[in-house]
Parts: structure tokens; C-alpha cells; sequence
């Protein structure tokens, strides 16, 4: 961060030309006549400060342009919500702000980073937030310009409340005299205390998923997959802000930060860092619990293949008994089926014992087939 002038540079000191489209396009449009401007609809705050104090609250860029203007020692604190590009170039031209950070304003969905251009600091931020209705947690992205006498917040997504932000600082004048530097410290505390309720929300889903996952839910893979992402998510947004803060800190004696700033960033890097660390054990503990599920349900199938196995082998030994039965029974079924033929000339048809006989071959064959089922474990 550079060290704030005593005085706002002149505007003219303020915008080079390199920044700004050559020629008549430097200059946006005048706007039609018709519907107000889309910057009545992004621009959600703007104020010029003094010496901590707010002496403006214009509602067009243009207005808090020509109000910094008036106030040599002012600062402008411009909050966005999702602008159109006329807006971001409008402030280009009036900034100096550099064209890959207007052009990574525009697009979003970036990583979370932070960035010098000449005496602007460009800064990503990722906010998340815990819905407990639907018990996920929603990601945001702030992009955050920061000069010597200007802070330009673009935000795209609901999280952070930057409103309760500026009414924080401007309790504390002392503290948002001390410049730029002071609000963006601010938004990065804010940012960072916002991971504090998504950290309790996911250890309550942490919670619960430990119970269903030995309780058998068969819902909760998909749960843990879920949580898993949302986790790979949070890690992005909180691991690269370590190394962003220690970035910063290391520039203090550099760029003359004042003390009580300083001790403000040592204390939201130590809580980012916390933060991190409890998010990467978030991380390493769905992958062990989706091991462990993994484990149970395979267990699951195996008692299941087991108690089928089973259940079929029952079954094969009644229908091993059945059989055996049956073939016993069919034996004088079957003598006796040949008896009962009314040929004339059959054999044994006149014979006299020939009745005791069938009788015995029919008892012959039956002890017979019971002796060799029984042997082989059919009965």
C-alpha cells in the first residue's frame, strides 16, 4: 500500500492518459433520455470523507467525482453491485485504474488475489455465507480498488454486508481518517469474521453426517460428496488470503503503515489463518469419513450377500429333501403302476406270491434310495 499523501494529487495529476482510451472514446456517451442510467442500479453507497467525517453522499459517479474534486484532503468510498462496463470505464478514466483489473472486475469468478498497479492496489476477495435453511454454504466475490484517496468496492454476490462495514467505520472516525488503507482492512476483517458462522454451519453438518453414516442413511454419501465440494470451494477462498496477508505485512515499513493498522492485519491474519487450518481438517475428515461409509456399506453388502448366500442354501436343502421324498415315493408308484397292467400274457400275472413280492421289491427300493440320501446329507 503507498504511503497517503498529505494532499489529494489534482485530477489531472491523478489520470494518465496511457489508461485511458485514445481519442473522443475517453469520454463515455452522454446518456439518452429514457430509463436512469444502470448505475442507479449498481451504485448501492457512495461518500466523500474527511478527516474521517462524511461531508457528501452524492448518488451518481459523476456527482462523487466532481464532490472528490472539491475536497483537496477528501476520500471517496464508492460501493458497486455488479456495474456495467460504461460504469468500470467511467471510473477507469477517472482513477487511473489499470485495464486488467477493470477487466477481471467485469468477468468475476476469480481467485482470490492481490495485485499492484502503479499506486492502486487491486484485491479479490472471496465471502461465503452459511444458509441454514438449506444448509449449504454460499460463495461471493468482492473486488476491491484501493488508491490514495479513493476505495472502490465491486461486489458480485450477496456476501459480505459491506453496508454494516461503512457504518462500522463511520462510528470510528479516528479510525477512517487514517485513510484508504483503514477500509480496506476493514473489508478484509469483515470478510474473514464472515467465515466464522460457515465454520460452525459445516461442523454441525459435520456432526450430523458422522451420525447418519453409522447410523446407515443411504442418503449420505451423496451429503458427504456435496460437503466435499463446498469444501474445495472454501479452501480457495480462504488458503490464497495467508499468503495475501503476509504479502501486505510485509510491506509495512516499506509503505509506512500506520501502527494501529498494523495491528489490525496481524489480527485478521491470524484469524484467516485459523480459519484455514480448520478448513483443511474439515477437508481431511469427509475424506475419512467417506472412507469409513464406504467401509460400512460394503460390510452392509457383504451381510446382505451373505444372508442371501444363506437364504439359498436353505432353500437347495429343502428342495434336496423334496426331491429325495419324491424319488421315494416314486418307486412303488412305479411297481405298482406296472402291476396294474391288464395284459393276459404278462408275466407273474397268475403267480401266487406274486403280491408278497411286489410289496417287497417296493420296500426294497425305498429303504434303498432313503439309505443312499441319507448318506449324501439329502434327508
Amino acid at each position: 500500500m503507498s504511503e497517503r499523501p498529505d494532499r489529494r494529487p489534482p485530477s489531472s495529476a491523478r489520470r494518465s492518459g496511457w489508461l485511458r482510451p485514445p481519442g473522443p472514446a475517453a469520454t463515455p456517451p452522454p446518456a439518452a433520455p429514457g430509463p436512469p442510467p444502470p448505475e442507479h442500479h449498481s451504485l448501492i453507497d457512495s461518500a466523500v470523507y474527511r478527516d474521517g467525517l462524511r461531508v457528501a453522499s452524492p448518488t451518481t459517479l459523476a456527482d462523487t467525482f466532481r464532490r472528490l474534486r472539491e475536497q483537496p484532503d477528501g476520500m471517496a468510498w464508492i460501493g458497486l453491485h455488479r456495474p456495467s462496463e460504461t460504469e468500470l470505464h467511467s471510473l477507469a478514466a477517472e482513477f487511473d485504474l489499470h485495464p486488467l483489473a477493470i477487466e477481471d472486475a467485469l468477468e468475476a469468478h476469480q481467485r482470490p488475489k492481490l495485485e499492484r498497479y502503479g499506486d492502486t492496489l487491486f484485491v479479490v476477495l472471496r465471502a461465503a455465507r452459511y444458509l441454514d435453511a438449506q444448509e449449504e454454504v454460499d460463495f461471493g466475490e468482492l473486488h476491491v480498488f484501493v488508491g490514495a484517496d479513493f476505495l472502490i468496492t465491486v461486489r458480485h454476490g450477496a456476501a459480505p454486508d459491506l453496508s454494516a462495514v461503512r457504518r462500522r467505520m463511520e462510528e470510528t472516525p479516528d479510525l477512517l481518517a487514517l485513510g484508504p488503507e483503514a477500509v480496506l482492512y476493514a473489508i478484509l476483517d469483515a470478510v474473514v469474521d464472515g467465515y466464522a458462522p460457515v465454520v460452525a454451519g459445516v461442523q454441525t453438518d459435520m456432526d450430523e453426517i458422522e451420525t447418519e453414516v453409522f447410523r446407515g442413511d443411504p442418503e449420505v454419501s451423496r451429503r458427504i460428496y456435496e460437503l466435499s465440494r463446498e469444501m474445495v470451494e472454501f479452501q480457495r477462498a480462504t488458503r490464497p488470503l495467508v499468503a495475501m496477508l503476509h504479502g501486505l505485512m510485509a510491506g509495512f515499513a516499506k509503505y509506512g503503515t500506520d501502527e494501529e493498522l498494523q495491528r489490525y492485519l496481524r489480527d485478521v491474519a491470524d484469524h484467516v489463518t485459523h480459519t484455514s487450518e480448520r478448513v483443511d481438517g474439515f477437508r481431511q475428515a469427509l475424506t475419512e469419513i467417506l472412507t469409513v461409509n464406504a467401509t460400512l456399506v460394503s460390510q452392509q453388502q457383504n451381510a446382505e450377500m451373505r444372508a442371501l448366500a444363506e437364504a439359498g442354501f436353505e432353500q437347495n436343502e429343502e428342495i434336496k429333501k423334496i426331491s429325495s421324498w419324491a424319488a421315494i415315493l416314486f418307486a412303488p408308484t412305479l411297481v405298482g403302476t406296472i402291476y396294474g397292467m391288464n395284459f393276459e400274457t404278462m408275466p407273474e400275472l397268475h403267480w401266487a406270491a406274486g403280491y408278497p413280492f411286489a410289496i417287497l421289491l417296493m420296500a426294497v427300493v425305498c429303504t434303498s434310495l432313503y439309505v443312499i440320501f441319507k448318506k449324501r446329507d439329502w434327508l
